[in-house]
């Protein structure tokens, strides 16, 4: 009997805390916790950096990567599609709040230049039913 069956789990656990990953192994990386891999990778690459050994992109490399990412996505029409069906409804909107705050400026601005009206005792002097 392995320890998986004496737990009562089908599935292994990495830690107390972790979900039960797929699989039966329990040993590398893949098997660990999304948390626990992130951490060392970060270590890896706080050390890298550290003795100089990290890959830095330069800008020519970054423009190639960047070149060769966006004819990838590109090529999906139905993706550009999508993206450019959602900026058109975002410039839309924007546009109708725009027009919606200039309308209310400018109603703002009308009632604030108008006069107020004040009822002083004098003008109601002459209704019926106040003294």
């Amino acid at each position: 009997m392995n320890r998986d069956e004496q737990a009562g789990s089908n599935q292994p656990l990495d830690n107390a805390d972790a979900k039960p990953r797929s699989g039966t192994s329990r040993r590398g990386f893949a098997s660990m916790d999304e948390g626990r891999q992130r951490a060392i990778a970060s270590e890896g690459g706080r050390a890298a950096h550290a003795r100089g050994t990290a890959h830095e992109f330069t800008s020519e490399e970054a423009r190639e990567a960047g070149r060769k990412g966006g004819e990838a996505v590109s090529q999906n029409r139905e993706h550009m599609a999508e993206i450019g069906r959602r900026g058109g409804e975002a410039r839309g909107n924007a546009h109708r709040r725009a027009l919606a705050a200039r309308a209310a400026a400018e109603e703002e601005s009308k009632r604030s230049s108008r006069p107020e009206r004040s009822y002083s005792d004098s003008s109601r002097m002459g209704t019926p039913g106040r003294e």
